[in-house]
Formats: C-alpha cells, structure tokens, sequence
C-alpha cells in the first residue's frame, strides 16, 4: 500500500522523491514509506489552500452541513479499515481506535450543528445619540487558511477538533499530522473530498514536523495555527507566529492530579485511576499523571492497585484481550524510562514495574513521593506511570496539586459532594472532574 500527501487536490509525492519510514511499535515492522515534504510543498500546499479557501467558502452553510453528514456516512464504511491504520501506527488498542472513529464523526456533528445556531448579535437602535438611526449587527466571516498541527496520540479525535470548526465556518485547513502518525489524516482528507469538501480546501502534507512547522508558522498566508503537542514546541510556535500575528489555538502539557479522600470508595479509584493513566499507555495530555491519596487510605489503595495493574495484560494492540498497547516509539518509552530513574534517585520507592520492552513501558507503581520531588510538580511523563503522593487534608492536596506550572484537568474522588465542588473551585486547572479522573472529554465542553 502506498501512501501520498493530499496536496491541491491531488496525491502527491515529495518534490524531491523523500520519504521516511512509517513504523508498527508494536511490532518493530515497516509499514509504510510516507512522502517527506520540501519546503516547496508546503508553499504550494499554502498557496492552494488560499485559493480553495475562497471556492469552499461559496458554499451555503447548510450544504456544508450536508457534506459533515455524508463524511460521517463515509466514516461509518471504513470504520474497520481507518481503525487498524490508527491501531497499527499508533499502537492504540483496535477497540480504542473503533471508538475514536466514532467520536471524529460525533466532533463534525456537533460543529455542524452548533454552526447551524451560530447567530449574529444585533445593537440595540438609538442606543446612543450619534447613532440613533443606525443598524448596527455582527456577521462571523472566516479567518482563512488553518494550519492543523495534529499530535500522534489522538489521530482522529484531534483532527475533528481542529479541522471540523475550520471548515463548517468556511476557513481551508493544511493539515500536519504527527511523523508517527501520518496515514489516518491523508485517509479523512480523502473522505472529507470524496464527501464533497472542495478539494484544495484540504490539505496535508507530512514530515518533520520541525521543518514543516516552521515553514507553516513563518508562512504570512497563514491566518491561524492550532497545535496539540508540547509546551515547548507551543512556546516555539507562538513566536514564530508573532512575526505576523496569526491567531494561535494551543492546548499543550499537564501533570493533571487525581485526589482520592479517605470515604471514597478504593475499588472505585482504582478503577479510575488505571482508566485515567493505563490508556493509550498514558500517552494523554489531561492522563491522571499524579495521584495524591489520603495517608489514611493510602495503604489500603496502593494493595489494591497493585493487585488491578498485575492482572493487566499489555501487548498486541490488535488482540481484544489486550489492555494496553505500547508508546508511540523507543524514544517516548526511553524517556519515560529516564523519568522513572530519576525519581527513584530523588527518593521514591518502585513498588512494580520500571523496565521497558522495545516500545511498552511496564505499568508502573511509585511511592514515597514527596511534594517537592519534580514528578509531584512539573515532570510530565507521557507513559503508564502512576506516582502516588500522600497527604492529609484537602487542603493540602489542593496546594500539591496548585504547585505545578500546568493546569488542564484533575479528578477529585470523594462522597462529600460539598467537600468535592468547595476544593474544585480552588483547583488552578481548566475542568475538575467530580467521582472519577479528570482523563475526560465531552465533544461540547470547552477545551484546549
């Protein structure tokens, strides 16, 4: 099978022949050889998304409308293939991938909807003396060519994201997947074309995604840049925006908590605690990455946990027993391999797990945290690594929680319903999930 870049509305090659390799880390097998594109087809891909942009935005709404209603239509005819690319790239579990297929076509509902109810504001007339006469209302009008920088570890969901709303207001999209995860972008290109999306109105193009996005951030023909990925590179690409002043959507890192208050039920926060942190093999942004446990339960929590993590099964992502998969390649497991090490050296006690496997990174269990150990603050670690941090008041876990620099999700797991919602407003995140894990999206609520 071989694959192409979607570039003005044609399969295309690389302008120089490049390519790289597409890789099963499951597996350790060649999959594909991906187009690694030049600089010049990224020009074109602008320039062709800048001229598409004007023919897709001709279109009446409710036509588009229709067109998100016949991707969804496509979407479910090539549920099964589109999941085993993203299972077998990614190294999702197929049952997974099969959801977030369904949950791409839900995002492009949902914006086609909301785009249906999106009105205008009117001024009142005669709201002051110089215009008393006037009418005065808004109208929303498109921004123009979107660069969508899409992360490896939700392929489908996050494309819907960015995408979706681009195009339901009439804006053109390139399209820059993750270098691990090229294949499902170019697929859902295609669908959305086939559907009836004007064809130069998509665009992707794949590769470096250090090279490509800066040739997309330098860009003046691009309007907006929303991205998915690291603080780092957001920090990056902010400022290469500036040069001229692109809107920038980001939703970057976390080290999202979950606290679990002595009356909560354990088997439940167990459940949730493998649930927020064991999926996708903790390669999530809003994951549970630290789990802060009331001393007086802490005990009896980590038996319990110890026990869940031992009778979970990780392997072939394409085997329904499987539980979890593994990372995305050798250097995330590498990495959180590194990030394990050293805390222990700052004083944590492994309790499971600790070792890797080519691209699986065992679940692993940690103890003895301490608040100012770096995993309790700002140490992100994107694998299936559960540290567990003691206290004794909510109070105080509301102040571990606040001392990291990041703020995306947390989980508070309690039956004092009072209790729960007082410390969710002291929370310095952007959504507080109340009886499981903050590892929770609605396609409605606001996000990134």
């Amino acid at each position: 099978m071989k694959y192409q870049m979607w570039i003005n509305g044609k399969d295309v090659d690389a302008a120089d022949g490049s390519t790289f390799k597409n890789m099963n880390p499951a597996t350790g097998e060649l999959l594909w050889e991906i187009p690694a594109a030049t600089k010049e087809d990224v020009e074109l891909a602008i320039d062709s998304a800048k001229e598409g942009q004007k023919e897709w935005y001709a279109v009446p709404l409710y036509k588009k409308i229709e067109i998100f209603d016949k991707f969804r239509e496509l979407l479910a005819e090539h549920r099964q293939e589109l999941a085993e690319v993203m299972s077998k790239e990614g190294g999702k579990l197929l049952g997974d991938a099969l959801g977030e297929i369904d949950i791409l076509g839900y995002i492009f509902r949902c914006y086609g909807e909301g785009a249906r109810n999106l009105n205008g504001i009117a001024i009142p007339t005669g709201i002051e003396p110089r215009v008393e006469n006037d009418v005065i209302y808004t109208r929303f009008e498109p921004l123009g060519v979107v660069a969508c920088i899409v992360p490896f570890n939700y392929p489908a969901e996050l494309f819907a994201h960015k995408v979706a709303p681009a195009l339901i207001m009439g804006n053109s999209v390139v399209v820059k997947p993750a270098s691990d995860t090229p294949t499902s972008a170019i697929l859902f290109a295609k669908l959305l074309v086939e559907a009836g999306v004007t064809p130069t109105a998509v665009q992707v193009v794949t590769g470096s995604g250090e090279k490509i996005g800066d040739w997309i951030t330098e860009s003046s023909k691009i309007d907006a840049i929303s991205l998915t990925g690291s603080t780092a590179v957001g920090r990056h690409i902010m400022g290469k925006a500036a040069s001229h002043v692109a809107h920038v959507f980001l939703e970057l890192g976390g080290n999202d908590p979950l606290i679990i208050l002595d009356d909560a039920d354990l088997d439940e926060a167990v459940a949730a605690t493998i649930g927020g942190r064991i999926s996708n093999a903790g390669q999530t942004c809003c994951a549970t990455k630290r789990i802060l446990v009331q001393n007086s339960v802490k005990e009896a929590y980590t038996v319990k946990l110890i026990e869940a993590v031992k009778a979970l099964k990780y392997g072939d992502p394409m085997d329904p027993a499987t539980n979890m998969g593994p990372t995305i390649n050798e250097r995330t497991a590498k990495k959180a391999k590194e990030d394990i090490e050293f805390t222990i050296s700052e004083g944590a006690k492994l309790l499971l797990g600790g070792e890797i496997h080519g691209c699986f990174v065992e679940p692993t269990i940690l103890t003895d945290i301490t608040r100012d150990m770096e995993i309790a603050k700002d140490r992100e670690v994107f694998g299936p690594v559960m540290p567990i941090i003691g206290f004794d008041t909510l109070d105080e876990a509301v102040e571990i929680s606040n001392q990291s620099q990041y703020g995306l999700q947390a989980g508070i797991m309690t039956k004092d319903i009072k209790a729960a919602i007082q410390a969710a407003n002291k929370l310095e995140c952007g959504c507080v999930v109340i009886g499981t894990c903050g590892n929770y999206r609605c396609a409605h609520q606001a996000f990134g």
